[in-house]
């Protein structure tokens, strides 16, 4: 019991002197140890490095969960150690209110067939969301947190320590300059001088211990960039992956919407091409890229006899195919992945379409599913 409270009153004494040395720096009254420049500089980086993936850590978490009821349950979750209740996503919500209205409207009407047609894509997209979601959380998510509740916490409590440290060194300094001056003034017993000397070396070397400790867990930063630009990576890959799914269901329905009779499809505008990750020079630039139906060639095309077509004597060019593609019709011609095909266009034609030949056989091919080469 007497210990305990001698360990208290000590404890007390030690927290009652630092904050006096503290005060006294903020007011100019007693001098402060200054950390070297390279020091400082670590301290900068790391409270950078903090700051920052918080706040990409947050934005991430608003990308992926918009709702914040639903962000805040799902952190409550992760709280209590709980596995996180599944959730619909806002596709998956929206392909059960057309199924349930085509059933109830009419399946074999234009219009049920066609709710059906797209709620079968939208549950596809809803999938598709649900994958990316938890692919970026393990991925990126994950490690961002388990630096901000792990190795920042080690960081920030090692910091603490050395300011600690620091305080007590300094007001060993001041407790040494004073005995120093009263021993001037023959007041006090060199012991005193000698006490306040032994008291300065041994938290000078708690200092420059916990100064080292400090410094090593500071430069291990440039390990969690490393890190954290592997977790960036992965999660480009898994969000291009995510739009590339995305892009294929979309022509894959729009291509089926074609087929349907008293069904209005068609864009007045070519959209965008799928992302590649080649260089720009190798992309289809010089010729209309953007989504189309099957189905849906003006009248010139349309009576195109496949036999007939002779390529013209300029103007061909070799395509790499981004996506497998099933061929509608005899008109068509199936894709492969990674397959090279010799492509060109003729007058008249869908700017949407290009002749594409592959050996002795020939057929039309979507300008979306290719990579057009120089």
């Amino acid at each position: 019991m007497d210990f305990n409270m001698k360990k208290l009153a000590s404890d007390a004494g030690i927290f009652f002197t630092r904050a006096v040395q503290f005060t006294e720096e903020k007011f100019g009254q007693a001098e402060k140890t200054e950390l070297d420049a390279h020091f400082e500089n670590l301290l900068a980086r790391a409270d950078s490095t903090k700051n920052w993936t918080e706040k990409i850590l947050r934005q991430t978490e608003v990308l992926l969960q918009p709702n914040p009821s639903a962000r805040v349950e799902e952190f409550l979750y992760e709280k209590l150690d709980r596995k996180v209740p599944s959730r619909v996503t806002g596709g998956e919500l929206l392909a059960q209110y057309m199924a349930e209205a085509a059933s109830e409207l009419g399946p074999t009407t234009p219009y049920g067939k066609t709710l059906i047609k797209v709620a079968e894509a939208e549950k596809r997209l809803g999938a598709a969301e649900r994958d990316f979601i938890h692919t970026a959380s393990i991925n990126f998510l994950t490690p961002l947190r388990n630096f901000l509740e792990g190795d920042w916490k080690t960081i920030s409590k090692e910091r603490r320590l050395l300011q600690n440290r620091r305080l007590d060194l300094d007001a060993c300094k001041a407790r040494l300059k004073k005995a120093k001056a009263a021993e001037a003034k023959a007041t006090l017993w060199n012991d005193e001088v000698d006490k306040a000397e032994q008291e300065l070396r041994v938290a000078q070397t708690e200092f420059d211990r916990q100064a080292e400790v400090t410094r090593l867990l500071l430069e291990g930063i440039s390990s969690t960039h490393v890190n954290h630009l592997r977790c960036l990576h992965e999660f480009v890959e898994s969000q291009t992956t995510y739009y590339a799914q995305c892009y294929r269901h979309m022509l894959d329905l729009q291509k089926q919407l074609g087929r349907f009779p008293g069904t209005f499809v068609g864009t007045t505008e070519p959209a965008s091409p799928p992302l590649s990750s080649t260089s720009p020079t190798t992309t289809a630039a010089t010729m209309p890229m953007g989504p189309s139906v099957a189905g849906l060639a003006p009248p010139a095309e349309a009576a195109l006899c496949l036999e007939e077509v002779a390529p013209p004597s300029s103007g061909t060019r070799k395509a790499r195919v981004l996506y497998d593609y099933e061929a509608a019709d005899s008109s068509e011609l199936a894709l492969l992945a990674d397959e090279l095909i010799t492509v060109y266009s003729l007058p008249g034609m869908d700017p949407d379409w290009l002749i594409g030949e592959r050996g002795n056989r020939k057929g039309k091919v979507p300008v979306t599913y290719l990579e057009l080469l120089s």
